[in-house]
C-alpha cells in the first residue's frame, strides 16, 4: 500500500521566496531519517518544497483556469515537503511518520494513495482506455 506523508511546517505559509532550512543538525537528522526509509526498502520518493511565495495556484471556476501567484493570503497550512512510501498497512505508515525528526512547529499528515482497484468497476473501465497509464508499476 502506498502512502504519502505530508510535512506541514507552521509558519511556512508566510516564508519569503528562497527560504531554506538553516539548522545543520535538523538537516542531518532528516537526512538520516530519509536514509532509514530507504534502507528499509519502503521509500519511493521524497522531496522538500519551496515556500508558497514562489508558487502559483490554478483554479477552474466556471470551467476556465484562473492563475494566482503566491503567497496565498487565505493559506493556514501549506506543504513543506513529502515522502511517498510503500508499506503493508496504515499502521506501518503511521509508525514511520512517528519516527520523523520533526520540530515542534511541524506536523506530518499520513494519507493513503488511491489505487485503480479502489475505484468502482465503471471508473476502472474508463482507465483501461489509457493503456500508457496502466503500465505504471509499483516499485518493489
Amino acid at each position: 500500500m502506498r502512502f504519502m506523508m505530508l510535512m506541514i511546517p507552521k509558519g511556512y505559509e508566510t516564508a519569503a521566496p528562497g527560504t531554506m532550512p538553516e539548522d545543520a543538525k535538523a538537516m542531518a537528522a532528516m537526512m538520516a531519517y530519509n536514509e532509514s526509509l530507504q534502507k528499509a526498502g519502503v521509500l519511493i520518493n521524497c522531496d522538500g518544497l519551496h515556500p508558497p511565495s514562489m508558487g502559483a495556484r490554478v483554479s477552474f471556476k466556471g470551467g476556465k483556469p484562473k492563475i494566482v501567484d503566491g503567497p496565498f493570503a487565505e493559506a493556514k497550512e501549506v506543504l513543506g515537503g513529502y515522502w511517498v512510501i510503500d508499506v503493508a498497512s496504515r499502521e506501518e505508515a503511521i509508525a514511520w511518520a512517528a519516527r520523523c525528526p520533526g520540530g515542534e512547529n511541524e506536523v506530518v499528515e499520513v494519507r493513503q494513495v488511491q489505487e485503480l482497484s479502489d475505484f468502482p468497476p465503471a471508473l476502472q473501465a474508463v482507465a483501461t482506455e489509457f493503456p500508457a497509464m496502466q503500465s505504471r508499476k509499483k516499485p518493489g
